[in-house]
């Protein structure tokens, strides 16, 4: 027992040791791990959207000019027609419109806080396989069918970066507002976890 207690208390501070040390060899520049990013590279990362929209880019679309990119781009094939029946995510409700918001499916266009939201999503994910490739005419002519879609605007609403902001969302002041956390309390009701 007694070498068996003094095996353990070498052999755990040098397993310790080892992983720790050889963390700090691998970043050190010796072994040429990692390296500052340029300028331009930063640049290109740096496309967050904040809910105040000043990040967007000149550019505007509509409802009607935003069916027609999401037949042209493929949008159909995993969305299905109208955002409903393809394999991917539904973009549009199915569920009538006096259903409190948090009753729906997830639904991005109804769920999220901005609607700088949802162009953000679209500009940086979509199409898959081609994340990024679209124009941000497109992008806004996008955002404004699928909130057209989910009744969030008319139809003949013009999106850009002066008006996306200032979309309200259905979400409202529902979005991210705390309930009173109290020890032992029940969950909230419909919580999934």
């Amino acid at each position: 027992m007694g070498s068996l207690n003094l095996l353990r208390v070498v052999t755990i501070p040098l397993l310790l040791g080892s992983l720790l040390g050889s963390t700090a060899f691998a970043q050190s520049p010796t072994y040429g791990v990692g390296r500052t990013p340029t300028a331009e590279e930063i640049r290109r990362m740096d496309i967050s959207i904040g809910p105040t929209g000043e990040e967007l880019p000149p550019g505007r679309g509509s409802a009607k000019e935003g069916a027609q990119v999401y037949a042209q781009k493929g949008c159909v094939g995993c969305h299905g027609a109208a955002g409903i029946g393809g394999l991917a995510p539904i973009l549009q409700s199915k569920q009538s419109a006096d259903v409190p918001v948090w009753k729906k499916e997830r639904i991005l266009p109804l769920r999220a806080p901005h609607a700088t939201i949802v162009w953000d999503f679209i500009n940086r994910g979509m199409p898959l396989g081609l994340e990024g490739t679209l124009t941000p005419n497109e992008v806004y002519s996008l955002t404004a069918y699928l909130l057209f879609i989910n009744k969030v605007i008319p139809e003949d609403q013009v999106l850009d970066k002066q008006s996306l902001p200032k979309v309200k969302m259905p979400i409202g002041d529902e979005y991210g507002k705390p309930h009173q956390f109290k020890l032992n309390a029940p969950r909230l009701e419909g919580y999934p976890f």
